[in-house]
């Protein structure tokens, strides 16, 4: 059996419904060049769930699906892929299946059968209409507000467990109060906060302009920090708030960018290619596919978990060397592409504001661990 993991399978590949300014997983659609867009066939999708099954240890067994926009395989493939898990499903194991969608697509229709078979529903939102509309564009150019919070009402109305992601750029990152309002304004109950960061090495921070400043990340964390400790804390779950909490708690990292090592999260494409990591789908990084092989080999295949090994291995002495190390990790490899104050690479670009807010949550987290030592040392 392998350790715990998480696949994001991707049924329709890149294909998209929206063109998002900062997507980075459009160009994917190049791996299946002079091929018409496609649907995960039959074949791929039993084969992906009976190995998802025989490869996890875990009681509850967690599908991920993934785009591009998912929803684009329509209904009738999603409610194949849950009558298979029924099918596979081994005694005493439990299904859970959570859907990352931009909600453009949802209808009653799609919303019943989220409900009859529990599904949970990630749905992408960048804030309000002025924020959102910057980047998250149809194919015609138009804003997908309207249509996103529309679909995001219908999941709310019907009761579905949402957990709303929210891309933070520049462009929205000076304005973390009304961001988190009007979220709670909405009824959100779940909430992640995406650092936006693309690459650009011709740009003198080596990153677009639309990407996120370190330090303005930093504090637009901090700023929400405050304002869920004072109101929220126990009604809305932030999820790199749960992550900052988890090593007080002597727990490890859920989320893969701040675990000690990665490679627990690789992705499966519509073909059935296995690549290392949803921000590495490339030929380097294209392990096998689970039509050949079977998804335990390859997360354990000797590449992948070389792969899992550098983020550790390759750590500069200035994050092995820093005081909220355990709560970061250095974050993903993915965005580690600057150097460090005495000129080592491999730092995070975004290493100064989780630096930031680390550290500004540390004395709150500091005495909640405090309380908790406490309470364990009276029972005994």
């Amino acid at each position: 059996m392998a350790e715990a993991f998480q696949i994001f399978i991707k049924p329709v590949g890149a294909a998209c419904n929206l063109q998002c300014r900062y997507c980075y997983y459009l160009e994917k659609a190049s791996l299946f060049e002079g091929q018409r867009p496609g649907v995960m066939n039959d074949e791929t999708l039993e084969t992906c769930i009976k190995q998802h099954f025989e490869a996890s240890a875990d009681d509850t067994v967690m599908f991920s699906w993934h785009g591009g926009e998912p929803l684009l395989a329509g209904i009738s493939f999603f409610r194949k892929a849950t009558e298979l898990q029924k099918k596979y499903k081994p005694a005493g194991k439990n299904v859970i299946n959570g859907i990352q969608t931009n909600g453009t697509l949802l209808n009653d229709e799609w919303c019943r059968f989220f409900r009859e078979e529990n599904f949970i529903i990630g749905i992408s939102i960048d804030g309000p209409e002025v924020f959102h509309n910057r980047y998250r564009l149809s194919s015609s150019g138009h804003g997908s507000f309207e249509m996103a919070m529309g679909g995001y009402d219908l999941l709310y109305n019907y009761g579905i467990t949402t957990e709303i992601l929210c891309v933070v750029s520049s462009s929205n990152s000076s304005d973390p109060l009304r961001i988190y309002n009007f979220f709670k304004s909405a009824g959100a109950r779940y909430l992640t906060f995406l650092p936006l960061v693309v690459r650009d090495q011709s740009s003198l921070t080596g990153v677009t302009e639309d990407s996120v400043a370190p330090a303005e990340f930093g504090k637009f964390l901090a700023a929400i920090f405050d304002e869920w400790i004072e109101k929220d804390i126990g009604s809305i779950t932030v999820q790199v708030f749960e992550e900052a909490l988890r090593p007080a708690f002597d727990r490890e990292h859920t989320l893969c960018i701040f675990k000690p090592e990665c490679g627990r999260v690789p992705v499966v494409e519509r073909n059935g290619d296995f690549y290392s990591c949803d921000h590495f789908v490339d030929p380097e990084h294209l392990v096998g596919n689970i039509n050949d092989n079977t998804i335990i080999r390859l997360l354990n295949d000797p590449r992948q978990l070389s792969f899992g090994r550098a983020k550790s291995l390759t750590l500069p002495r200035y994050c092995r060397e820093c005081e909220v190390l355990v709560m970061c990790n250095g974050e993903c490899p993915k965005n580690r592409f600057i150097r460090t104050p005495d000129g080592e690479p491999g730092l995070n670009y975004l290493c100064e504001g989780y630096k930031l807010f680390f550290n500004h949550c540390r004395p709150f987290i500091e005495v909640l661990r405090q309380t908790w030592m406490n309470q364990k040392s009276s029972e005994w």
